[in-house]
């Protein structure tokens, strides 16, 4: 079975995570695929295969006998699918000999063009996969779950040697949990790879430092008849601390690892108002440089109006894989040998976002990501390609022959 075929069911199954839940998995529907992955694993001659009680897959393809002593690897990817649009009742579209041109989205008529995104003139003669436009596919991450069992299957079939093979599938990755409750003892691999990026070509070993922030402002509400020299608005106490913040470092103005300060919400009266925000910038100094700006920005005005009126909480995210993975800098170097041995030229893609990988790699398993050949994620106008998708599984068994050989 090819990768995408596999896609084509998975995406059938509803997955999408919720923030607002408490419970984890935080929807019950992700272990319908959990279930499903974990049977299929089974028929595909995997050992070790548990569904745990927070959704975590986890299984093993054994090593060719002789070969059990060469450093395990793992393939890591998520089952759950974005709330940025809906993931229920997914029909997905397979545009076949795509001729380069408009891609029409049937029940929507939204259109995907090649002046909007230049990419696609490369997928010519390609299928490329899309939902119906009502939803999105879920090829974020359901196409790096086809993509490794894929690869399984075919390693078996070709008897192709190899060490051992570790796999777990995560649930919540989309709201960031995804390794809330992964089990090292369960996963042993030395290293790991997630499945999780764009095109095929593209690896990612680097991500945003992250932190979230919380600014709360209590003003002093009274009748605005007689309000001179007595009011204190929170809400134009909040715009003034937006205000110090620079304009240009917002996520529309910034691109590559550029960093900024992103206004994610804010709610208010005039006796009290809040702001919410994200951090994140690719330097370590630079993320660190931000959050001592927002401090000073919260001083400056308790300074102004005299007291404790503007409390501002931090709290770090993630960071930086990079400097988790340079010192094992192998994991770069066989991701390329193995992009190039499929055809491809490598490409490093810095990760305006985060990653498990990046959760991970702090956690004593340093795990870049590899890409699915997907696009457009996180909305209605996501795709993936079919070819870029048995490109995705031929570097996977690229590296797992890579590592057969390799000493730590």
């Amino acid at each position: 079975m090819r990768a995408y075929e596999r896609l084509l069911q998975y995406v059938t199954v509803h997955t999408t995570s919720s923030e607002t839940s408490g419970t984890h998995p935080s929807f019950t529907g992700e272990f319908d695929l959990a279930y499903q992955l974990a049977e299929e694993m089974r028929g595909l001659g995997l050992a070790q295969i548990t569904v745990d009680e927070h959704c975590y897959v986890y299984g093993l393809l054994p090593a060719t006998p002789g070969l059990e002593g060469a450093v395990p690897l793992g393939f890591i990817a998520q089952m759950d699918t974005s709330g940025a649009a809906s993931g229920k009742n997914v029909v997905p579209v397979l545009h076949k000999d795509y001729d380069g041109g408009e891609i029409v989205l049937p029940a929507t008529g939204a259109v995907l063009s090649t002046e909007q995104f230049p990419f696609l003139a490369r997928m010519k003669g390609d299928t490329i996969i899309t939902s119906d436009g009502t939803t999105l596919l879920g090829a974020d991450d359901k196409a790096g779950i086809a993509e490794i069992l894929t690869a399984v299957e075919e390693i078996r079939e070709e008897n192709l040697p190899h060490g051992p093979v570790w796999i777990c599938f995560t649930p919540d990755e989309e709201i960031g949990e995804g390794v809330l409750y992964f089990d090292r003892e369960r996963f042993p691999a030395r290293f790991a790879y997630t499945v999780d990026g764009g095109l095929a070509e593209e690896m990612e070993y680097e991500n945003f430092n992250a932190a979230s922030a919380r600014v709360e402002v209590t003003g002093q509400s009274v009748h605005p008849g007689s309000a001179k020299n007595t009011m204190r608005n929170a809400q134009n106490v909040a715009m003034e601390f937006h205000a110090l913040l620079p304009a240009a470092e917002r996520p529309e103005y910034t691109e590559g690892r550029e960093g900024f300060f992103h206004l994610t919400g804010m709610s208010g009266s005039c006796s009290r108002a809040e702001l919410q925000y994200i951090i994140r910038d690719h330097d370590r100094a630079r993320f660190e440089a931000r959050k001592a700006l927002m401090e000073r920005a919260a001083g400056f005005l308790n300074a102004r109006y005299g007291g404790d009126f503007v409390k501002l909480t931090l709290r770090d995210s993630y960071y930086n894989m990079l400097e988790k993975i340079l010192p094992h800098r192998h994991l770069i170097d066989n991701a390329c040998e193995a992009i190039r041995a499929a055809g491809l030229t490598p490409v490093n893609v810095p990760i305006r976002g985060g990653t498990d990988g990046a959760m991970l790699s702090y956690r004593g398993l340093p795990c870049p990501n590899l890409g699915t050949g997907g696009f457009n994620f996180h909305g209605e106008l996501e795709g993936v390609s079919v070819r870029q998708m048995d490109k995705a599984v031929c570097i996977i068994k690229n590296l797992v022959g890579i590592y057969r050989s390799f000493r730590d």
